[in-house]
C-alpha cells in the first residue's frame, strides 16, 4: 500500500514506545493490557501472553477468532495467506518475518530477512516465499533457508510485485521503471519505461496489468507489449489501494486539501467494460485499505486505519450498520489481506500484533491446501547424559543403528593416509604468451576454463577417434589439451582481435604475406570459406563464373563472380564473402540439406565439419550447374581449335560446370530373373568406398589409392530394385560404367568414423614401409638435408632425389593418377609418378588415357579447443602468380580463413589422423587451361545506371529524390563521384567485460546496407544525385539506427514503403560499373562503407575525407565538424541524410584541393590543420547549437535540382 497518507508520527514509533515500558518486563507487553494481571519479576515468558478464548462464531458473519503477537512493539507492515498451505505470514518493519500455521495462529517459523530495510510485500511460490524490501529480493523455503538473494540497485525503492505466472515477476516502486525478473535464471530480463513513476500497488487480470500511481492514477497496461492501454485519473492527492474484480475496478485515495492530503470517502468504481467511472461509493470511514471479497455477490470490504471495517456492493449504497471494528492494541492498522478461500480476514496493527477474523469457527485459508511438513522431535533429551571424565563408561550406552557394512574407522591405514592434491599443470597456450614483470607474470585469457575455477580429473580416459560423434569437450573438466600441442600453429583456427577502432588496427599481414587474399571468418556460415578458394584457383571455373551475369536476385553464380572479381583486386588484403553468403542463407535447398549453421553451432563446433563441408561441395557444384543451365554457353568458352572445345556428349541442355566436373555413366542392373536395365546418369563427384571386412585384416593388406578410388567409380552393389519382367522387388546385382570422364575429378572422402580413420592410418603405415624399403638407405631423417639435395643436372625442377623421413609419414595420397577408358567400357586407374614417359597430350587422349594432377585437398582440423576448422591445400597455378606477382611457377599454398602461407607440396599429402583429416580431393586434367578460352568480358554493360523501376508499390514520382544519368553524361575515367551510405543492424554486436573494466569485442555488430547515393561530382548538375536506392532486405533488422541513418522501420518494405526501393544487387551492379570504369569516389569515411557493400575499390579510385582532413596520430574528424569549420555548414540536424553527407563531402573535396593548391603547398595545409586541431580541442569537437538550420540543401547546387 502507499504510506504517504499514514500517520507522520508512526515515523518515530520505536523511541516512542520502548521508553514507556519497564526494562524489567517483557518488552511485548502492552501496558493497557496489563490492569489485572500480576506479573513475576523474572519476566514474562512470550507463550504466556493471554489468548482470548475461543469465541462464538457466526456463520457467515465475520468476528474475530484469535489474536497473536508477531513481533513486540514493532508494527507490521504486510501480511499474506500463503497460497500453498494452511499458513499467515506476516512481516515487519524491522525486516523479521513471522508465519503462524492453522486458525489457531500456532508460530510455525520465525527468522530475519533484512536488517535494515522493512518487509513491503510477501508472495507465497510451491517451494517457498518471497520476501521484498526497499532493495532486495529475497526468495526464502518456509523454515527460513535462503534460497536466493536478488540484490537490487541502490537507488531503486521498491514497493509491489506482482507474480505475472510460474517463474516470472514484475517489481516496481518510486522509480520510473518496472523491472522483469526471471525466477529460474534469477535475472533481470526486461526493464519497462514507466511513465508516470511511482508504482505502489499492481494486479492482474486477463486482459490487463493494473499499475496504481502515488500521484492517484491508475494505468492499464497490455499484457505482452506492457504498453499503456488505458489510464484512469482517480485521486488528486495520492493512491492509497485499489482492487479489481470482474469488470469493475474499486479505489480509495486521498484527495489535495489547503491543508494536504486528506482522505477521501468517495470510493471511485470503474466499468472495465466500457471504460469510465461509474456513480462513486461514499462510505463511512476513512478507507485505507479495501477489497473485494466475493462469495454470492461482489462485495466489498473497507478498512479504515482506526480499524473499522465496512461491507457493501461497488454499486449500491454503504449502510452504517454494515459497519464492525477490530480492537487493534496499538493505535493504527497496518496492513489488511483476505484468504484466498474468503473466510479469513487478518488485520497487523502498529503495536506488533496480528488479528484473525473469520466467518465460521474452522475455516481454512485455501480451497485445496497441501499438508505443512513440521520439524521432527528432538530425541536427545531423551538420552541418559554421560560422564566423559569416567573411563569405565560403557560406550554402549549410546544406541547405534544395526549395520553390517564396513564402518569407517575400520579402513586399512594405507586408505586413510593423507594424499595431497596435485595442482594441475598450468595451460601451455598460458606459458607460451606469458610476459614477466618482475616474479609476476601476466597472460590473456585462453578462455578454456570459466573464470575462477579449476578443475580436477580423477580419471584419464583416451577416447577414440570417432569425428561422426565428436563433439568438443567442456571447458570444464579439461586438464590437458593434446591438440593444442599436436595441431600445427599455422593450422589452429584464427580468429580476428577487435579494438576500439575495429578492423584498422588489426595487422593482416601477419598472417598473410602473399599477394593472394584471404577470407574472414567472423560471417555466419563461413566455414565454406576454404571451399571459395579453392573454386577461385581452378582457371576455367572462374573465368566462367566471372563471365556470368543473370537477372535473378539471388543467384549464387552471379555472387561468386562478384568475390571473385574483389580476390582478383585485392593484393593481400582479405576480403569478405558476406553478399555470396547471404544469397547462400536464401537458398531453400541450402536450409533442407542442413547445410545453414546457427550462430552458436558455429561459435562451439557442435556442427560436424567434415560432412557438413562435403555436403556444400556437392550442393554447390549442383547450384552452380543449374544457374549455369538457364543462360546459353557463353561465345568466351567455345574452343578456337574446336575439337577441345563443348564436347560432343553434352546435351543441348548441359552447362560448362556440366563439362568440368561431370562425369557419364551407365548404371546397369541385373535381376537374378537374368533381366538387365540400363540407365544413363551423370554426377557432379564421387564419394569413396572403402573396401569391406578392412578392419577384420590385422596383417595389414596394402591397398593402392587407385584401387579405392577405381572401386568408387566403377561401384558395384548388392541391393533391392524393382524388376519389371519379375514383377516385384528383387535382389539385384548395381553396377557402374563410365562412359565419359570429367576434366575436373572431385572427390569426397568421406572420412567420418574411427573405421575410415584407421584404414587410413593403417594404409599410410603400409607404404611409408614399402618407401623406406624402395630408397634403401638413402632416406634421410633431417628435411633440410633432403631440401639441399633436391637439384641435379637433368632431373625435373623441384624433383625430389632423396626423400626425408617426415615427407613419407603419413602419405598415402598421389600426387597424380593415370586413367584410362577399355574397349568394353572398362576403366583402369594406377598411380602416377613424374618420372614416368608421357606422351604428347592429344595422342594420349586418342587412345582415352588421362592423367591426372592433385590441384587441392580440404581437410578438417580436429582441435577440441577451438571446436575444429576446416584449411585448404591449394597448388595454385603459373596464371594467378603471373598476374599477382609477375612470375610463373607453381606454389602449394595452406589457406586457414586469412592465413596464407606457402607449403611444402608433401604436407599437402601429409594425414595425421589424430588431428588432420581428409574430407575433398581435387584432380585436374593435366594441361586443363589449354582447353579453354580464358578471356574474361565483363559483362556489366553501362545499361544498369539508366532509369528502373521501383520495386515499392506506393512511391510516387513527387517522392524522387534523384534523376538518373542520361546517356550524354556517362561516367569517364577519373570523373568525381559522391557517395554516402546508410546502414541497419542485423545482429548486436557481442562483447565482454574484462575483470579490468576493459570491453573486449568477440563478434562484432552484423551490418546490412540500407540506402547508397551517388551524385554528380562535375558539370552544369553537380551535386545532383543520379543514384539513391533503399535496399530491400528479406532478413530480420535489429536496429534501424534512425537516428544515425535516417532509416525509418517501413522504408525497406515494398508494401509500404514511398522510397525508390531497389535489390542490392541492382545497386550492387550500378557501383560496379562506376569502379570497373575508373571514377574517384569522394566521400566520409569511404572504407567502412565499402565493407559492408563488400566492394574491393582500388586505392587510387578512393577520395575519403576522412583522410584527408587528418593529421598522424590524431582523432578522426566527423563530417560534420568539418562541414561546420571548412563550409560554414550546419548539417545532420536530427538525423543523417546521405544525400546531404554525400554533397558536403565533394565540397570538402573542392575545398581541399583549394587549401592544399591541388596538393603542391603541402606545409600551407598543414597550418590548416593544426588550427583545425586547436578549434576542434577548444570546443570539444561539438558544433554549436544552430540558430537556423542550413545545409547543402540550402545552397545553390540545390537549386539546379529544383529547375529540373
Amino acid at each position: 500500500m502507499n504510506f504517504e497518507g499514514l500517520d507522520p508520527g508512526l515515523a518515530e514509533y520505536a523511541p516512542a514506545m520502548h521508553s514507556t515500558l519497564d526494562p524489567v518486563l517483557d518488552a511485548h507487553l502492552n501496558p493497557s493490557l496489563l490492569q489485572n494481571v500480576e506479573l513475576d519479576p523474572e519476566g514474562v515468558a512470550l507463550e504466556a501472553l493471554p489468548v482470548q478464548e475461543s469465541v462464538h462464531i457466526m456463520e457467515g458473519v465475520y468476528s474475530e477468532l484469535h489474536s497473536v503477537v508477531a513481533e513486540v512493539g514493532v508494527p507490521v507492515s504486510v501480511s499474506h495467506f500463503d497460497l500453498h498451505e494452511e499458513m499467515l505470514w506476516v512481516g515487519s518493519h524491522g525486516g523479521h518475518a513471522t508465519s503462524f500455521f492453522g486458525p489457531a495462529l500456532e508460530r510455525y517459523s520465525s527468522f530475519q530477512v533484512n536488517g535494515n530495510d522493512d518487509i513491503r510485500q510477501i508472495q507465497s511460490l510451491e517451494n517457498g516465499i518471497l520476501f521484498l524490501t526497499k532493495n532486495n529480493l529475497k526468495y526464502m523455503a518456509r523454515g527460513g533457508l535462503i534460497i536466493f538473494d536478488y540484490l537490487l540497485d541502490e537507488s531503486e525503492d521498491m514497493h509491489s510485485l506482482l507474480l505475472t505466472d510460474s517463474s516470472t515477476l514484475l517489481v516496481g516502486g518510486l522509480q520510473s521503471h518496472i523491472l522483469e525478473i526471471d525466477l529460474n535464471t534469477v535475472q533481470e530480463t526486461q526493464k519497462y519505461a514507466v511513465e508516470t513513476p511511482g508504482v505502489t500497488v499492481m494486479r492482474q487480470t486477463n486482459r490487463f496489468f493494473f499499475c496504481g500511481h502515488t500521484s492517484g492514477k491508475i494505468s492499464l497496461r497490455d499484457l505482452r507489449t506492457f504498453k499503456v492501454e488505458h489510464e484512469f485519473d482517480a485521486f488528486s492527492g495520492s493512491l492509497s489501494d485499489f482492487d479489481v474484480h470482474g469488470n469493475l475496478l474499486a479505489a480509495c485515495g486521498f484527495s489535495s486539501r489547503l491543508t494536504g492530503l486528506a482522505c477521501d470517502r468517495f470510493l471511485k468504481v470503474y466499468d472495465l467494460r466500457m471504460m469510465r467511472a461509474i456513480t462513486p461509493l461514499q462510505v463511512h470511514v476513512d478507507p485505507a485499505f479495501l477489497r473485494f471479497i466475493p462469495t454470492y455477490t461482489s462485495r466489498l470490504a473497507i478498512i479504515s486505519q482506526s480499524g473499522q471495517c465496512q461491507f457493501c456492493e461497488p454499486t449500491g449504497l454503504a449502510n452504517p450498520a454494515d459497519i464492525f471494528h477490530v480492537n487493534p492494541v496499538g493505535p493504527l492498522l497496518m496492513t489488511f489481506d483476505v484468504s484466498a478461500s474468503k473466510q479469513a480476514l487478518a488485520f497487523g496493527d502498529s503495536e506488533g500484533c496480528v488479528h484473525l477474523w473469520t466467518d465460521s469457527p474452522e475455516p481454512s485459508f485455501n480451497p485445496y491446501s497441501r499438508e505443512t511438513e513440521f520439524a521432527l522431535p528432538c530425541l536427545v533429551d531423551s538420552l541418559p547424559p554421560l560422564d566423559w571424565s569416567q573411563d569405565l563408561l560403557p560406550l554402549s550406552l549410546i544406541p547405534v543403528p544395526l549395520t553390517t557394512d564396513t564402518l569407517l574407522s575400520d579402513w586399512p591405514a594405507a586408505n586413510s593416509a593423507p594424499a595431497p592434491r596435485r595442482a594441475p599443470p598450468v595451460d601451455a597456450e598460458i606459458l607460451r604468451t606469458m610476459k614477466k614483470v618482475g616474479f609476476i607474470g601476466y597472460a590473456p585469457n585462453p578462455r578454456t576454463r570459466l573464470r575462477n575455477q579449476i578443475p580436477y580429473r580423477l580419471k584419464e580416459s583416451d577416447s577414440e577417434f570417432d569425428t561422426f560423434s565428436q563433439v568438443p569437450e567442456s571447458p570444464i573438466g579439461r586438464e590437458e589439451e593434446p591438440h593444442l600441442h599436436m595441431v600445427s600453429k599455422k593450422y589452429r583456427k584464427v580468429t580476428i582481435k577487435y579494438s576500439k577502432l575495429g578492423l584498422e588496427d588489426f595487422d593482416f599481414k601477419h598472417y598473410n604475406k602473399t599477394l593472394f587474399a584471404g577470407l574472414e571468418p567472423h560471417i555466419p556460415n563461413a566455414y565454406c570459406n576454404c571451399m571459395i578458394q579453392v573454386l577461385y584457383f581452378l582457371e576455367p571455373v572462374r573465368c566462367l563464373i566471372q563471365n556470368h551475369l543473370c537477372q535473378k536476385e539471388f543467384c549464387l553464380a552471379c555472387e561468386l563472380g562478384f568475390l571473385f572479381h574483389m580476390l582478383d583486386l585485392s593484393r593481400g588484403d582479405p576480403c569478405q564473402g558476406s553478399n555470396f553468403l547471404r544469397a547462400f542463407r536464401t537458398i531453400p535447398e541450402a536450409s533442407a540439406l542442413g547445410l545453414i549453421l546457427a550462430d552458436s553451432d558455429e561459435a562451439s563446433g557442435k556442427g560436424n565439419l567434415a560432412r557438413l563441408i562435403q555436403r556444400w561441395n556437392r550442393f554447390i557444384l549442383t547450384q552452380l550447374h543449374q544457374d549455369m543451365q538457364e543462360l546459353e554457353v557463353p561465345q568466351a568458352y567455345r574452343s578456337a581449335g574446336g575439337s577441345y572445345g563443348i564436347s560432343s556428349f553434352c546435351s543441348s541442355g548441359d552447362s560448362v560446370i556440366g563439362q568440368l566436373f561431370s562425369c557419364e555413366m551407365e548404371n546397369c542392373s541385373l535381376c537374378r530373373c537374368g533381366s538387365e536395365t540400363v540407365r544413363a546418369s551423370s554426377t557432379l563427384l564421387f564419394t569413396l568406398s572403402y573396401p569391406e571386412g578392412r578392419n577384420s585384416d590385422k596383417t595389414g593388406k596394402n591397398y593402392d589409392f587407385a584401387q579405392v578410388l577405381k572401386r568408387s567409380i566403377c561401384l558395384e552393389q548388392n541391393t533391392q530394385a524393382w524388376c519389371d519382367n519379375c514383377e516385384k522387388y528383387q535382389p539385384t546385382i548395381q553396377t557402374r560404367n563410365i562412359r565419359h570422364l570429367p576434366d575436373i575429378l572431385v572427390i569426397n572422402c568421406e572420412v567420418n568414423s574411427s573405421k575410415e580413420a584407421d584404414f587410413w592410418r593403417a594404409q599410410a603405415e603400409v607404404a611409408f614401409k614399402m618407401a623406406m624399403k624402395k630408397h634403401g638407405g638413402e632416406v634421410v631423417k633431417n628435411k633440410e638435408f633432403a631440401r639441399a639435395d633436391r637439384k641435379e643436372v637433368g632431373s625435373p625442377e623441384g624433383a625430389l632425389l632423396c626423400p626425408s623421413m617426415e615427407e613419407l609419414k603419413n602419405v598415402w595420397l598421389p600426387f597424380s593418377l593415370r586413367m584410362k577408358m577399355t574397349k568394353n567400357k572398362g576403366l583402369d586407374v594406377c598411380n602416377w609418378t613424374d618420372g614416368e614417359e608421357w606422351g604428347p597430350a592429344r595422342a594420349e587422349e586418342e587412345h582415352g588415357v588421362y592423367v591426372y594432377d592433385l590441384m587441392a585437398t580440404v581437410v578438417h582440423i580436429l582441435d577440441s579447443r577451438t571446436g575444429g576448422s576446416l584449411v585448404a591445400h591449394i597448388k595454385v597455378g603459373e596464371t594467378y602468380h603471373q598476374r599477382k606477382e609477375g612470375v610463373t611457377h607453381q606454389q602449394w599454398y595452406l589457406f586457414n580463413d586469412f592465413l596464407i602461407e606457402p607449403i611444402d607440396k608433401h604436407e599437402a599429402v601429409q594425414f595425421d589422423m589424430n588431428w588432420k583429416v581428409p574430407a575433398i580431393l581435387y584432380y585436374v586434367k593435366r594441361n586443363l587451361n589449354s582447353r579453354y578460352n580464358l578471356n574474361i568480358k565483363n559483362p556489366i554493360e553501362a545499361s544498369v545506371l539508366l532509369a528502373e523501376a521501383s520495386l515499392a508499390r506506393k512511391q510516387r514520382k513527387t517522392h524522387t529524390t534523384f534523376i538518373p544519368l542520361m546517356l550524354n553524361e556517362m561516367p569517364q575515367v577519373g570523373d568525381l563521384v559522391g557517395l554516402d551510405a546508410e546502414f541497419v543492424t542485423l545482429n548486436e554486436e557481442e562483447a565482454e567485460l574484462r575483470s579490468d573494466g576493459t570491453k573486449s569485442t568477440i563478434k562484432p555488430s552484423q551490418m546490412s546496407v540500407a540506402r547508397i547515393t551517388c551524385v554528380r561530382g562535375q558539370g552544369p548538375n553537380e551535386g545532383i544525385p543520379f543514384i539513391d536506392d533503399y535496399i530491400s532486405t528479406q532478413e530480420q533488422v535489429v536496429d534501424y539506427l534512425t537516428q544515425y541513418s535516417g532509416i525509418k522501420p517501413g522504408d525497406l518494405d515494398a508494401k509500404i514503403s514511398s522510397k525508390h526501393l531497389t535489390t542490392l544487387k541492382s545497386t550492387y551492379l550500378k557501383l560496379r560499373f562506376l569502379i570497373d570504369i575508373g571514377v574517384k569516389f569522394v566521400g566520409h569515411g569511404l572504407q567502412k562503407d565499402f565493407r559492408v557493400i563488400n566492394l574491393m575499390v582500388p586505392k587510387d579510385q578512393v577520395l575519403d575525407t576522412v583522410y584527408l582532413f587528418h593529421m598522424p596520430r590524431k582523432r578522426m574528424i566527423s563530417l560534420r565538424f568539418l562541414a561546420w569549420y571548412f563550409l560554414d555548414l550546419k548539417i545532420q540536424g536530427e538525423t543523417h541524410d546521405s544525400i546531404e553527407d554525400a554533397r558536403t563531402a565533394l565540397q570538402l573535396y573542392r575545398k581541399y584541393l583549394e587549401l592544399s593548391k591541388n596538393g603542391t603547398e603541402p606545409e600551407s595545409f598543414h597550418k590548416v590543420l593544426k588550427g583545425l586541431y586547436e578549434k576542434g580541442r577548444k570546443m570539444d569537437w561539438k558544433v554549436p547549437e544552430p540558430e537556423g538550420q542550413t545545409s547543402p540543401k540550402n545552397a545553390a547546387v540545390f537549386s539546379s535540382v529544383l529547375a529540373l
